[in-house]
């Protein structure tokens, strides 16, 4: 992607999202209603699928395009989260590891919007130890039967299909062989439940439970036990995705500060003239930017089909510290009226603070790097 392509494309996406803005995504959040016009808006312009094969409907642009529209969505103050979870993990993991047949079924419309796949892989007693997931799949002729239990599975409501990770096997070690399985979202022996959270954002999280949900075989995806393979081809874009939306969220609460820094006079001068106001931005900015630079790189190293775990990590990692850096110090920047809704910055202070902890941990991102970088001894 050229420069100026991607100054068209965050310009398009920008101005798209720009006219709901944080209004709708606080609308969407408190009344539990999903944000369909902003969806359908980016489907209608081509952006949701803009990571996705051209031979499938899709942009053909690769992560590194979906970075931008993420980031840019987010900058107009509407996060969108299923853009990292339908075309981004399961688009991404589709396009690498599904049968033709397959993509011409399941890429071609979520391409064009019209089809959304949550992915179910979190348990009660399994996140990042995934060796220990519980779900099983067994086969029966032309059809697996899945039961067992899956929680915080975001936007599973809004979705038509469920790409489940479920255990088909154990190897000689105890630990589980992993497949994947698309799963209609109607199909008899599934129940959901919404997780109540203390705070509430437009795609909610559910408790997912199947009970002996027979599905057919040739819905299996990248081959019986290679599960665990399939999805980091998943998870990476994920992160890159998740990194993107902290970058954009970090920009949308900047420019509120600044603006009001600007303007806000204290003994006739802006307050953003004094340095106690101004450095704290200052170093905000160079935070972002720093999450920005390894989010570019983590998504191009994932479109050159290199190893882009680390990268990926990494790239949450510093964008989650550096959103919640920037929507702090803009609302220390604005006093008691950044906790106001008018000035709409506290709320998106409660998202970011999420993808600190979601969908992998500091400490386990540390990990990675200590053990795969740096070579130190594994500590788990």
């Amino acid at each position: 992607m050229s420069d100026a392509e991607e100054t068209e494309l965050r310009a398009s996406v920008h101005g798209i999202v720009a006219k709901f803005g944080n209004a709708y995504f606080t609308h969407c959040s408190e009344t539990l209603q999903h944000p369909t016009e902003v969806w359908d808006a980016l489907a209608a312009g081509g952006f949701v699928g803009v990571n996705l094969p051209e031979q499938y409907g899709g942009g053909g642009m690769g992560l590194t395009a979906m970075n931008v529209v993420a980031e840019e969505a987010a900058a107009a103050g509407c996060p969108q989260i299923m853009l990292m979870i339908s075309p981004g993990i399961v688009g991404s993991l589709l396009g690498r590891h599904a049968t033709h047949e397959q993509k011409q079924e399941w890429l071609q419309p979520m391409a064009a919007g019209t089809v959304k796949i949550a992915f179910a892989i979190t348990e009660p007693d399994a996140g990042s130890n995934t060796h220990n997931l519980a779900t099983s799949a067994r086969r029966d002729g032309d059809k697996y039967y899945i039961s067992g239990q899956k929680t915080f599975i975001t936007a599973a409501d809004q979705a038509d299909a469920l790409l489940v990770v479920a255990r088909t096997g154990t190897d000689t070690a105890g630990r589980a062989q992993l497949s994947l399985l698309l799963v209609d979202r109607e199909t008899p022996g599934i129940e959901m439940h919404r997780i109540p959270m203390t705070f509430e954002i437009t795609d909610k999280s559910f408790t997912v439970f199947f009970d002996n949900v027979a599905v057919p075989a040739d819905r299996l995806i990248g081959g019986e036990g290679n599960g665990l393979r399939v999805a980091f081809d998943g998870m990476n874009p994920e992160r890159v995705i998740i990194a993107a939306i902290c970058n954009g969220v970090s920009r949308y609460a900047l420019d509120k500060a600044v603006g009001y820094a600007r303007e806000r006079r204290v003994w006739d001068v802006p307050i953003g003239a004094h340095q106690g106001v101004a450095h704290p931005l200052a170093e905000a900015k160079v935070a972002l930017e720093a999450a920005r630079l390894m989010t570019r790189h983590a998504a191009a190293s994932y479109d050159a089909g290199a190893d882009a775990g680390e990268a990926s990590n990494m790239a949450k990692f510093l964008a989650a510290d550096a959103a919640i850096r920037c929507v702090d110090q803009a609302i220390e920047v604005h006093g008691g009226s950044g906790f106001t809704r008018e000035v709409a910055l506290a709320n998106m202070y409660e998202f970011v603070r999420l993808f600190k902890t979601v969908p992998i941990t500091r400490e386990m991102v540390l990990n990675h790097v200590a053990t795969h970088s740096l070579g130190l001894p594994r500590s788990y």
